[in-house]
């Protein structure tokens, strides 16, 4: 049966994610070195996943309020109060960052307006905005990958709706500069544009301390979550917290979407943030350190702040034909046409063992040079 007639146009704006079709090549390839991933390696925390199962045990399966259970809410917001003097601001417990996101954008764009990012950009910004009729402007960050608030403050015109800011940034790494932050909200504030900081990446700071766009504008929503941080990234968990009337209204579409987050998860959250995770950072630290030392001299790439991804630009051929021919080599990276309109990178995830750490680099070295 053709089926095409039934697809509405909303589903065919979204492409299909150049990062599953990698992971569904992984399945095909026997002991790949897999550098495609963008989740830690790291098992979810004991104390995390015994409060799961306590909640599991106790009988906490059914449905939350929608906002999130008070215990995990109240604590959040606790927290999110020590960092910002802003009267106004609530939260909303999300399932996921994405989740989080999706609920951002439905909730303030409007066919035809438009979103400011960075390019390169998280995979799933243009997809998320396509969804919600907008339109997708990517600000080319290259060569350095940091954001020139000049650049953006250019992009913007009187259909802009939203600057959507991510740091640490997936795919590249890079972190953007507290002057930038401060430039990019005021400009947004004074023409009532919304800045969306997406904070997913927070803890993975190695050589500053994290920085974010609502010190300078109380009116700057905030989207983070617990997947990256804890390793729960199936378990999908995340939060946001902005100005309330803007949380009210992602909190009336989560009613008729998600429902509410995963209800043994929120209590996992619950105990995660009491996990001491400065051991695992500092790890990562030690890996994005080690990845760079062992492709010093063979590739061309800008040092990456935080997160825990690489992103050299291919010695020869395009993104694209350089990641193919690792594949042959039973090496798994992501092409930078993935993230961005152009097609020159690659994205590499250190988020390995260092073993897997080390064949890469050695597969890597190899390749430099055809």
């Amino acid at each position: 049966m053709n089926v095409s007639h039934w697809i509405s146009d909303r589903s065919k704006a979204v492409e299909m994610s150049g990062i599953r079709k990698v992971f569904e090549l992984a399945r095909s390839l026997k002991d790949p070195v897999n550098l495609s991933i963008g989740q830690p390696h790291f098992d979810v925390p004991e104390s995390i996943k015994a409060a799961a199962k306590a909640a599991i045990d106790s009988g906490k399966n059914g449905y939350t309020v929608t906002q999130g259970i008070p215990e995990l809410r109240d604590r959040l917001l606790r927290d999110v109060r020590k960092s910002f003097d802003h009267p106004d601001r609530d939260l909303l417990v999300t399932s996921g960052t994405s989740g989080g996101l999706m609920l951002a954008i439905l909730a303030t764009v409007n066919p035809g307006d438009e979103v400011v990012a960075a390019d390169p950009y998280f995979v799933m910004y243009p997809n998320m905005v396509a969804l919600a009729g907008g339109t997708f402007v990517g600000v080319d960050t290259a060569p350095s990958f940091r954001i020139d608030p000049d650049q953006f403050l250019a992009a913007c015109t009187p259909r802009t709706k939203m600057i959507l800011l991510c740091s640490p940034a997936n795919p590249t790494g890079a972190i953007v500069a507290p002057e930038a932050m401060k430039t990019i909200a005021e400009f947004a504030r004074n023409r009532g544009i919304l800045v969306v900081s997406d904070e997913i990446y927070k803890a993975f700071h190695y050589d500053t301390p994290p920085r974010g766009p609502a010190e300078f504008d109380d009116s700057v929503l905030v989207i983070e979550g617990f997947g990256k941080t804890y390793g729960m990234t199936g378990w999908r968990l995340g939060y946001a917290h902005g100005p309330k009337a803007l949380i009210d209204e992602m909190m009336k579409l989560q009613q008729s979407t998600f429902v509410c987050a995963p209800s043994i998860v929120q209590w996992a959250g619950l105990a995660a943030c009491d996990y001491d995770v400065s051991g695992i950072v500092a790890d990562y630290k030690r890996k994005r350190d080690l990845l760079m030392a062992g492709l010093k001299g063979y590739y061309e790439f800008e040092v990456p702040g935080g997160a825990f991804y690489l992103y050299p630009k291919a010695p020869w051929g395009t993104g694209t034909e350089f990641v193919t021919e690792a594949v042959t080599r039973n090496l798994l990276v992501i092409p930078g046409a993935v993230f961005s309109k152009a097609d020159t990178h690659f994205r590499i995830s250190y988020a390995a063992k260092d073993a897997t750490l080390e064949r890469g680099i050695d597969i890597l070295r190899s390749m430099a040079a055809r």
